[in-house]
């Protein structure tokens, strides 16, 4: 089956911690951090949108895979924040790495899982040759309206992986992927709306851990695998609770998440959740080990992933720097101020 060839992350180097918001809104910031698992999340800059996440995330998996950007037959965005309703984020991320003309793009939306879906389609397209390679990636300004819940952990960043089929080129295999949909309306976002609604009680269950159970259970029963078997796992993390309260239902244990969990220190990235978290799983992992990974997307599905490492990731590694390490280092903190200015929620007149 086709694997992944390289990839690439970024996240914006602003930060708002939990307690800024909470001071605003006269809320206990600490009881916050302690519900949500989360320290702090990141802010897009005022020129920053989900298309300039998705060119710099894409650059640097051009870079760390080494090909050459003109043999992408296919580039796919998946996102909730694209920046215009009728015009692809797809082709602008095309054009600024250099793939040239003789491409598909499209821009796909399924919630969170938007990425990772579009890494189910590349993998049929270079599986049936009828691409070489392949860009998906997952890239949002996630948006929660001031005051609500989501305004705690909704934040910025985005991660591309280039698909292929060509073994001396992988650094980890794609095994097998599984899908787990129902119409479950746990979050939405009407045409023209500037923030998501969401349905309460229906987040957790029936819509998160529902469909990231029965994904992950549908992977391990056609494959064979048992949690055990599996070195990483990533869940898709709206918050810092949810997927280490998902691995315990499982089977998995907190440190097999502990890597790929960047939602306590970044937020909740919406389509480069799952993302983001296996590129920084990928940083770590050595040649044999297994990864899997369990996107989520409102409204509702889950994409199951289960990955082998292969020895070619040794020798790409250092071409980019580990994301853990560019999340710690490069960062700025704001006000709530400057946090609604850059979020447009307030307007000069």
């Amino acid at each position: 089956m086709a694997g992944i060839i390289g990839y690439g992350a970024y996240v914006p180097r602003l930060r708002i911690k939990v307690e800024e918001i909470a001071r605003v809104w006269n809320e206990d910031g600490e009881a916050i951090k302690r519900g949500l698992n989360i320290k702090e999340k990141s802010v897009p800059a005022f020129d920053e949108d989900a298309a300039t996440i998705a060119v710099e995330a894409a650059r640097k998996a051009i870079h760390h895979s080494g090909i050459n950007p003109r043999e992408l037959g296919a580039v796919y965005v998946g996102s909730e924040s694209h920046p215009y309703a009728v015009k692809p984020t797809a082709t602008v991320v095309a054009q600024a790495i250099d793939a040239g003309h003789n491409l598909t793009a499209a821009d796909l939306e399924f919630a969170c899982k938007a990425g990772t879906a579009g890494i189910q389609m590349l993998m049929g397209m270079t599986d049936s040759n009828m691409i070489k390679y392949g860009m998906a990636i997952g890239s949002d300004t996630s948006q929660g309206r001031p005051g609500d819940a989501l305004e705690y952990t909704a934040s910025a960043g985005g991660a591309a992986f280039i698909i292929g089929k060509e073994k001396k080129e992988m650094i980890a295999e794609i095994l097998k992927t599984v899908s787990y949909t129902s119409d479950t309306p746990d979050f939405w976002r009407r045409e023209g709306a500037n923030f998501p609604s969401h349905g309460g009680r229906f987040t957790g269950e029936p819509g998160y851990f529902k469909h990231v159970a029965n994904a992950t259970k549908l992977l391990l029963e056609q494959t064979g695998f048992k949690p055990s078997d599996f070195d990483y796992v990533v869940f898709h993390q709206p918050n810092g609770k949810f997927p280490l309260n998902a691995a315990k239902l499982l089977g998995f244990t907190e440190k097999q998440v502990e890597e790929g969990l960047l939602t306590p220190i970044i937020g909740n990235t919406y389509s480069g959740a799952s993302m983001l978290g296996l590129a920084a799983v990928l940083d770590k992992a050595k040649p044999g080990q297994k990864i899997m990974v369990t996107s989520f997307g409102s409204g509702a599905g889950s994409d199951s992933f289960a990955i082998q490492v292969t020895n070619n990731i040794e020798s790409k590694r250092k071409r980019v720097a580990p994301l853990r390490e560019l999340i710690a280092k490069d960062k700025m903190y704001i006000d709530y101020a400057l946090y609604l200015k850059n979020r447009s929620s307030i307007v000069r007149t």
